[in-house]
């Protein structure tokens, strides 16, 4: 089953854990995901709470485009530039991201569809982490 933009538009809640083998800086994020937009075309933002080991409870957004073009959705930063992209079906890597020398890949899972997880791994001289986020309705 190939999901489209509009499978994806509404509200998601949001459950990340944070893996960090560099820092030591493990965490959680608990919030909202929101997808918005007209058409082929998607705005995520996320909001919520992110807890770091033993630091104080931060607030946390971060927003994305979301194209469908074709097969593939195209994500790109809130500022248009490219980040990376993904075929939205059962379990499937995405794109990969250099973002100075750390790389960043990333693994979409959407075989329990209404849930779907997105697992993030990224390693450099910077960082070493994983990070992967739950997302259901």
């Amino acid at each position: 089953m190939m999901l489209k933009a509009a499978d994806f538009a509404g509200d998601w809640q949001l459950d990340r854990t944070i893996t960090d083998r560099h820092g030591g800086m493990d965490g959680t994020l608990t919030g909202l995901a929101t997808l918005a937009g007209q058409g082929d075309v998607l705005r995520y933002e996320e909001t919520g709470r992110l807890k770091l080991q033993s630091g104080p409870v931060m607030e946390a957004t971060r927003a994305y485009l979301w194209t469908f073009e074709g097969a593939r959705v195209v994500v790109r930063f809130a500022d248009g530039a490219d980040f990376h992209s993904f075929i939205p079906e059962g379990t499937v890597p995405g794109t990969t991201h250099l973002c100075g020398e750390d790389l960043y890949d990333v693994t979409y899972d959407f075989r329990d569809w209404p849930a779907w997880t997105a697992t993030w791994s990224v390693r450099g001289p910077r960082k070493d982490y994983t990070s992967v986020s739950h997302y259901s309705r």
